[in-house]
Order: C-alpha cells, then sequence, then structure tokens
C-alpha cells in the first residue's frame, strides 16, 4: 500500500478520519487505536466524540505518522509497529506513541522530516 493510498483509505470524502477505517488498516482494535492516540474509547466510538475536533487532530496526527514512515518500513503493520515501539533517542527513548499521547506530536513530524532530508536519528 502506498502512502497516498494510506491516508486516502483512512479519510472519508468528507474530510474526517474514520476510526474505524483507520483501525481496519492498523490491523487494530478501535479500543487499541484510541490508546495508541491518547484518546478515551469513547472518543473513537461515539459519533458526537469523533466528531470532535480535538479527536479528529489526534487521530490525524497518528495516520499522518504512520504515511510518514510507510515508505521506510514496507507495510501500514510495520509502520504501526515502530509509532508504538520504536525507543527515539532523540527524546529520551520515549516511543512516537508516547510523544503522541503527550501532545508533542509535531515534534516527531519534526524528527521524521529531519531524517528524510538526511539527519541523524
Amino acid at each position: 500500500m502506498s502512502a497516498t493510498t494510506f491516508l486516502d483509505d483512512a479519510i472519508s470524502r468528507d474530510g474526517m478520519i474514520e476510526p474505524q477505517r483507520l483501525s481496519l488498516l492498523l490491523r487494530v482494535t478501535k479500543s487499541e487505536l484510541a490508546t495508541a492516540s491518547g484518546l478515551s474509547r469513547d472518543a473513537v466510538s461515539k459519533t458526537r466524540r469523533l466528531q470532535a475536533p480535538a479527536t479528529q487532530v489526534r487521530l490525524r496526527e497518528v495516520a499522518e505518522i504512520v504515511n510518514r514512515i510507510l515508505p521506510w518500513c514496507g507495510s501500514v503493520q510495520q509502520a504501526f509497529a515502530w509509532y508504538r515501539s520504536q525507543p527515539i533517542p532523540a527524546f529520551g527513548d520515549q516511543t512516537a506513541e508516547e510523544l503522541v499521547r503527550a501532545g508533542r506530536s509535531e515534534h516527531v513530524k519534526s524528527y521524521l522530516a529531519g531524517i528524510a532530508v538526511g539527519g541523524y536519528a
């Protein structure tokens, strides 16, 4: 699956990240997606909550990070495994998941952008 296809499959026609679609792509339950995103289970299962800007921002952050590393990992599942488990030395060995849950997704994206242009991990 290409990076473009991954995002296209996760985003609905109205521009919303669909938790059901994203969890299917990542091959996790919606509860696992909520945990990996730093959201409550209700945020990804109740219609009103999943449309909330804060929920959409967090889900979009996860999708964008997975999308960014997808070409380097080879598959969506491997990219998500990296997101959840690979310690990042530049951030005290925290994982991307831990950083996103702490509201630091922009740091992860900046870090990945630096690596993409030849920076060191």
